[in-house]
C-alpha cells in the first residue's frame, strides 16, 4: 500500500471528494487535513492506494491535473519529520535553553539582560544567572 500526498486542492473539496478524484485507481482511504481551530481545508490531503504500481500510475496521471482552477500536486507521502521539543535546537528569535523555572534562560537578543526568550535563567533571586546570591556561591 502506497501513501499519496496530494496538494494545492481548492478549499471546497472534502474526504469523500478526494477519494472520488483518486477512485478509479483503488482508494483504500482519503484524508484532507483540516485546520485544527477553524475545520477549514488546509488545501492538502494524502490518499492511500492498496496496489504500488497503481499508486505510481496515478501520481504520474494526476500530478498537474487542474480541479476548479487549482493544479493538483501529486507525489509519495513522505513520512511525517519528528520535530525535537523541548531547550535548545535553532529558532529564529531567541533560541530558548528550556523552561525558565529549571534554569534554561539563555538565548535572546539583549545581550545583559536577555531580550527575546532569554532571561535570568532561573529566576530565583540574586542579581542574574538563576539561583545565584550574587557572592559567587551556588
Amino acid at each position: 500500500m502506497k501513501k499519496l500526498y496530494v496538494g494545492n486542492l481548492p478549499r471546497s473539496v472534502r474526504d469523500d471528494d478526494l477519494a472520488d478524484l483518486f477512485q478509479e485507481y483503488g482508494v483504500a482511504s482519503a484524508k484532507v487535513i483540516t485546520d485544527r481551530d477553524s475545520g477549514q481545508s488546509r488545501g492538502f490531503g494524502f490518499v492511500e492506494i492498496e496496489d504500488d504500481e497503481v499508486a505510481l500510475r496515478a501520481i504520474e496521471e494526476k500530478n498537474g491535473v487542474d480541479v476548479d482552477g487549482y493544479a493538483l500536486v501529486v507525489n509519495e507521502a513522505r513520512p511525517p519529520e519528528r520535530k525535537p521539543f523541548g531547550g535548545g535546537g535553532e529558532r529564529r528569535f531567541g533560541s530558548g535553553g528550556g523552561p525558565r523555572r529549571s534554569g534554561g534562560g539563555g538565548g535572546g537578543f539583549s545581550r545583559d539582560r536577555g531580550g527575546f526568550g532569554g532571561g535570568r535563567g532561573g529566576d530565583r533571586g540574586g542579581r542574574s544567572g538563576g539561583g545565584r546570591s550574587g557572592r559567587g556561591e551556588w
